[in-house]
């Protein structure tokens, strides 16, 4: 069988890390350490950083890592596995050191009215979209496929990525909401016709939920767009009997380590930190949870980190600082 359906199969049955489904997008490469579980990661040159935890049965995860590291070891690499959350970094602990990256907000969709309930203010986004015409509505994987939703989606994401100041990221937050569109939803926010934002949906079928992996609107989109996708995004999970959703990492958020709060302060003018997990907790999420950088723990924590940073750059650091600083490409 071909890598990538072998690949969703497992997420299928063993995606319990919201990082699951996005293992299918690309530029990873994939190794198998037995039949029935793989490691997703990018290989950046000096070490193999992996997309979350190994998607594998929970008593296979150990042996997962104990592969995965020892077959990166011997091709002269470190390793590292960005993303893990508490049960492959309590299940692992033995093999693994771990730092915390960030944290993931949760919700119960079950729960989304009683939120609205309480939050006048998110009422009150929700009306000034929908007193600008702004309306949502969920596409088909027909649509996503081909044809003038999916162009202007592919639009909307250049315009958005254009209006950043940062160089664009890869790994696990490059934008493409169109890989298996079958397995995944959307909804598109559109305007007198004109499409000016979209929420990018993936399953975590082990825990029978949902991730809004993308949020996007153009930059003249109506205050409230973005509140609007994801108040239907709720809504339809909480139909389905969901009670798992998360909108993703709120990175270098919580109780990180001194370093990362340091690059944080740093690099406010690129990256607001701050305002995005401020409009995640705006949506009153049921819980936090905190997000990890596992590595061996013979590794040092300081170049596991790079290692992990380095994931999400094209070209390497320097590269990827004259994008964003100067608009260079060297």
């Amino acid at each position: 069988m071909p890598e990538r359906p072998r690949v969703l199969e497992l997420v299928r049955r063993h995606g319990w890390n919201a990082t699951a489904f996005q293992t299918l997008e690309s530029g990873y490469s994939y190794f198998f350490p037995g039949d029935d579980a793989c490691v997703a990661y990018v290989d950046t040159g000096r070490a193999w950083v992996a997309a979350g935890a190994p998607l594998a049965a929970p008593e296979r995860l150990v042996e997962s890592v104990g592969a995965f590291t020892a077959a990166a070891r011997e091709r002269g690499r470190r390793c590292a596995f960005f993303g893990i959350e508490e049960r492959m970094k309590v299940a692992a602990s033995g093999e693994l050191s771990s730092m915390p990256i960030g944290e993931q907000p949760v919700w119960n969709p079950q729960e989304w009215d009683d939120v609205l309930s309480r939050r006048r203010s998110l009422r009150e986004q929700l009306r000034r979209g929908r007193a600008k015409g702004v309306r949502i509505r969920k596409v088909t994987a027909a649509e996503l496929s081909g044809g003038p939703t999916q162009r202007a989606i592919g639009a909307a994401s250049r315009q958005w990525l254009a209006s950043r100041r940062m160089a664009p990221l890869q790994f696990l937050v490059k934008v493409e909401p169109f890989a298996f569109p079958a397995e995944r939803a959307c909804f598109v926010a559109e305007q007198a016709g004109r499409l000016v934002g979209f929420a990018g949906v993936v399953p975590v079928p082990a825990r029978e939920g949902w991730f809004l992996e993308d949020l996007v609107r153009v930059p003249d989109a109506p205050q409230g767009t973005s509140e609007l996708l994801v108040d239907a995004f709720m809504h339809w999970s909480g139909a389905l009997g969901c009670r798992w959703v998360t909108l993703g990492l709120a990175p270098l958020a919580g109780p990180v380590p001194g370093a990362l709060r340091f690059a944080r302060r740093l690099s406010t003018s690129l990256y607001d930190f701050e305002g995005l997990r401020a409009f995640k907790a705006k949506l009153e999420p049921s819980g936090w949870q905190t997000i990890y950088l596992g590595y061996p723990v013979t590794q040092s924590a300081a170049l596991s980190l790079v290692d992990g940073l380095a994931a999400f750059t094209d070209g390497g650091f320097l590269r990827f600082g004259a994008r964003s600083l100067f608009g260079l490409d060297p």
